[in-house]
């Protein structure tokens, strides 16, 4: 028995850190939305008790460093399941570039196998469990608009955002985001308003959504990278109608109405950076069949 599961990617309308926690993590207040970016992947039930990991991308582990991976032994382990799954993952999603994608591809297997292995577990729960495999899982796991408080864990739903293009761009770099999160100075954060980007998403207001993007770990990468701040004032350049970095990066991306603009803001990254797309939000959850 198989099954197809799409994992799409995410981007951050705004991200904030508060403060650095207890536990060592940092305290966020982000803004995530999905776009039609995606990663597809193939579960295959196994009558022996492994888990296979199958890629043709040679940056996508195969073993216990996969997320996938992760997640399938995880929901293996405390649901006492005999089975194994074969876990073929097709990377459309660039790695190590700020978009969530192994969280996502975690997602993907978290939703995929509670169908395969009929383990009748609701949303909520798989993100609880998703919670204990990475910070962005949760997120991951319901997809569309949300706000993700705590350490990025505890899942606020939003309305979709206001549709539009959304160009991406990631040059041939990885990003650290433990050494960013720990090169970030607390004192000297300037604030995204993250109550204004949410009422900007509740009214559907766009030119709200453009006015109120921030990220504040756009300097520390901006510092280690600055082809990534090159790219953004690029992209600036060519008329996007607000241009922010996702995540920890390097991916940067813009936000874009008109499709003659987006056409135009996407050929001429395209000479500049080694992968640009140019994709729609989705904004709606996940649903569970």
């Amino acid at each position: 028995m198989k099954l197809l599961v799409k994992a799409p990617a995410k981007i951050n309308l705004s991200l904030d850190v508060l403060h650095k926690r207890q536990d060592g993590y940092h305290e966020v207040e982000m803004i995530m939305t999905t776009i039609d970016l995606a990663d597809r992947l193939e579960l295959t039930l196994l009558e022996q008790d492994e888990i296979k990991i199958i890629s043709h991308n040679r940056f996508v582990p195969d073993d216990q460093r996969n997320l996938a991976y992760q997640a399938a032994l995880l929901l293996k382990e405390r649901f006492h399941v005999k089975s194994g799954v074969e876990i073929a993952i097709e990377k459309t999603i660039p790695v190590a570039a700020g978009l969530a994608g192994g969280s996502s591809d975690a997602a993907a297997v978290l939703r995929g196998l509670n169908k395969l292995w009929k383990l009748g577990l609701s949303v909520d729960q798989l993100a609880e469990i998703g919670a204990e495999i990475g910070s962005d899982v949760s997120f991951c796991v319901y997809g569309g608009t949300a706000l993700a408080t705590g350490r990025g864990e505890v899942i606020t739903k939003l309305p979709a955002a206001p549709t539009c293009w959304v160009v991406l761009a990631k040059p041939f770099i990885g990003v650290s985001t433990a050494d960013v999160y720990r090169r970030l100075n607390i004192n000297g954060i300037h604030h995204p308003k993250t109550k204004e980007m949410i009422r900007a998403i509740e009214q559907g207001d766009y030119e709200g959504v453009c006015g109120h993007v921030g990220n504040v770990l756009e300097e520390v990468t901006f510092s280690l990278h600055p082809e990534v701040a090159q790219i953004k004032e690029q992209m600036k350049r060519f008329g996007a109608d607000a241009v922010l970095m996702s995540g920890s990066g390097p991916t940067v991306f813009g936000l874009v109405h008109h499709d003659s603009r987006m056409q135009r803001i996407y050929n001429g990254l395209r000479g500049f950076c080694d992968q640009v797309f140019a994709v729609r939000m989705l904004g709606e959850r996940h649903m569970l069949d």
